[in-house]
């Protein structure tokens, strides 16, 4: 799948790169456990039928997806109570890779990426988008053994009004059965972010092809009362 192209728009002077950070949805993909299996399929053929239509079943939540609040809060909002300007981000990507499976994030983590972009392009950022490098491991046995958000890293976040993004299925630990008792239970990142009212992007790929600053557009399907929705997750880069 090609993640990138070029496009020169309306003035000379600038060049729009697109990067499509986007998991092709695809019959039997990776889920996470407990989750709807993802089927597609062939309904009719141009040989037989005159026109080709396909039929796919997944859960809110396969894939790259946006959550929303209602996702875990009591109450909390769901995809279309906001606009699509909503999806529209200035993001900033942080390098936290070179960690082992499992690791926690913490905070301390985030300042010293943060810190080797730029604290004040990060800083400013809507959404900090985590580049953990998880996402070369899809398909195979170890993509649910990802780095997690600390409780405390978390909160930090959400009380700087940061959405959340990664290449990762979760924020927090994923079952496994590698899980260490050591793990936070539940999902104390998810609560965080949410509650606060951010949003959270997962399942991200191919991070390393934008610059570390960039716009994300993430828009989920337009799912009514929906707490999360497949998206197409597209980084532009403005130069000039």
């Amino acid at each position: 799948m090609d993640t990138t192209g070029g496009v020169t728009a309306g003035r000379e002077d600038r060049t729009v790169r697109t990067y499509d950070l986007t998991r092709q949805v695809t019959d039997g993909m990776p889920t996470y456990p407990g989750d709807p299996d993802v089927s597609v399929a062939t309904t009719a053929t141009v040989e037989e039928d005159g026109y080709r239509s396909t039929e796919f079943s997944m859960g809110t939540h396969a894939g790259t997806h946006v959550d929303a609040p209602a996702h875990t809060e009591p109450g909390g909002r769901t995809l279309d109570d906001y606009p699509a300007s909503a999806f529209r981000f200035d993001a900033v990507r942080l390098e936290i890779t070179g960690k082992a499976p499992r690791d926690p994030i913490e905070r301390t983590d985030i300042r010293d990426a943060a810190a080797a972009v730029s604290p004040e392009d990060a800083f400013g950022a809507d959404v900090l988008v985590l580049r953990t490098g998880w996402d070369e491991y899809w398909g195979t046995e170890w993509y649910g053994d990802h780095p997690f958000l600390t409780p405390a890293a978390a909160e930090w976040l959400a009380d700087n009004d940061y959405d959340v993004a990664l290449d990762a299925p979760s924020v927090d630990p994923t079952p496994s059965p590698n899980s260490r008792p050591v793990e936070p239970d539940g999902y104390p990142a998810h609560h965080a972010i949410l509650g606060a009212g951010q949003f959270i992007v997962e399942n991200l790929t191919n991070l390393h092809d934008p610059p570390s600053r960039f716009t994300l557009h993430a828009y989920p399907l337009a799912v009514a009362g929906a707490e999360a929705a497949p998206t197409r997750a597209v980084a532009i880069d403005e130069d000039g």
